[in-house]
């Protein structure tokens, strides 16, 4: 059986078989991954389903009965390890041989792991996928001092059930301000002023050096300037990795990622990747990009299955993040660096607020705490390449939608 052979099953291996079924894809079509668990969704692992809020069984992308519906043939729990681009079929761990007519790369990311002395020492955990939140959770819920390692994403979701739970919390931060590569220095400063209010102890221009034993089973994590600091737990989030090795073994072109075109094409015709592990230009930025997140996947895998089945509509999408921390929604749309120009709307002091980037008078990102509606609209605007004066995105009693029926 050839036809369509994903390698990869979280968002955007499944978009793209889903959105190539729906575009008149006939032929077969298999998600082949290492995971022995249904797709599942990644975002609630940090918050949700670590707090114990949000059930396994409610994480599930799509159920068993779907994919047979769509002739989806899902096959789970053995890595692909070679690619073998002449014979067009991949190598499953075990020696399984599996052909294709079309490949499609969606194997994600994985979690940077810390490198210094004493880091493969149990009780030190990463979070990833569901097996490290199973993991993760267990050891939170014994765990009485906890210290997390990066002020990304991951370690400040992390961070922020940890302190809800009552755990004593202490987060390391190489740079020198939270979220460094993702939002503004204010955006920053109010999220630091939010954990330090739950108790949280962030201490930045950090960096690890060595993790020792402690007392009674616990740890002495060392830091550079000789700060030494005890606890149950370590969790690990400095970021991700792309699973670009398999393409890169196969002889495709990888930057940071593998490279796609807008239609989600490697430089084999043959071969598409979408998601995590691929990198693709982007108009907002102006440059290529690595992105992950949810959207990005599943607009890119989207885009890369119609493709696929031979209708070409090219991902342009606006790219979308969120966090939730606490009572704080932290939404972005767009991509603010660099920029030149930033403007706040909204009542900073309530919580409640926006921020604007410019770059070169064009609006390029808006972050928001707590107000989705000024977030569905600037999706609108970057979108449609509409920028509103910073004086107007400045004024909150200024209706933002009137520009879309100028533009």
């Amino acid at each position: 059986m050839s036809g369509l052979l994903i390698i990869g099953a979280s968002y955007a291996g499944v978009q793209a078989a889903i959105s190539a079924r729906e575009s008149g894809y006939q032929a077969a079509i298999r998600i082949v991954a290492d995971e022995a668990d249904l797709p599942y969704q990644r975002p609630p692992l940090s918050k949700g389903f670590l707090a114990g809020t949000v059930a396994h069984s409610n994480l599930i992308l799509r159920g068993a009965d779907f994919f047979a519906a769509h002739r989806i043939d899902m096959q789970l729990g053995a890595r692909v390890v070679q690619i073998d681009r002449d014979a067009r079929r991949v190598e499953r761990q075990g020696g399984e041989q599996l052909g294709y007519d079309t490949l499609l790369i969606a194997t994600g990311s994985r979690a940077r792991k810390l490198t210094v002395p004493g880091c493969d020492r149990e009780g030190i955990a990463h979070l990833r996928t569901l097996d490290d939140a199973v993991n993760l959770k267990q050891r939170l819920e014994a765990a009485q001092s906890v210290v997390i390692v990066g002020g990304g994403f991951i370690g400040l979701e992390v961070a922020a059930t940890a302190a809800k739970a009552g755990k004593t919390v202490t987060l390391v931060e190489a740079g020198s301000r939270l979220l460094e590569r993702a939002v503004s220095p204010l955006i920053s400063g109010y999220l630091l002023d939010l954990h330090r209010g739950h108790g949280v102890d962030i201490r930045f221009n950090e960096t690890v050096t060595r993790i020792d034993d402690g007392p009674g089973g616990a740890h002495d994590l060392l830091c550079a300037d000789g700060t030494r600091v005890h606890c149950d737990l370590i969790v690990a989030g400095i970021g991700g990795i792309a699973n670009d090795e398999l393409a890169s073994a196969a002889g495709l072109r990888c930057s940071n990622g593998i490279d796609v075109d807008e239609f989600g094409r490697t430089d084999a015709p043959e071969i598409f990747a979408a998601g995590d592990c691929s990198n693709h230009y982007n108009r907002i930025a102006g440059r290529r990009v690595r992105l992950e997140s949810v959207q990005n996947a599943t607009d890119q895998g989207k885009a890369a299955g119609a493709a696929i089945a031979g209708k070409f509509d090219p991902y342009d999408s606006v790219p979308r993040f969120w966090s939730d921390q606490y009572d704080a929604k932290l939404q972005i749309v767009g991509l603010s660096a660099p920029q030149d120009v930033a403007v706040i709307r909204g009542p900073l002091d309530q919580g409640r607020f926006s921020v604007f980037y410019y770059r070169d008078a064009t609006l390029t990102a808006v972050d928001s705490i707590n107000r989705p509606g000024d977030q569905m609209i600037a999706r609108r605007l970057i979108a449609a390449s509409i920028s509103p004066l910073p004086d107007q995105a400045a004024d909150a009693s200024f209706d933002l939608k009137k520009l879309e029926a100028v533009g």
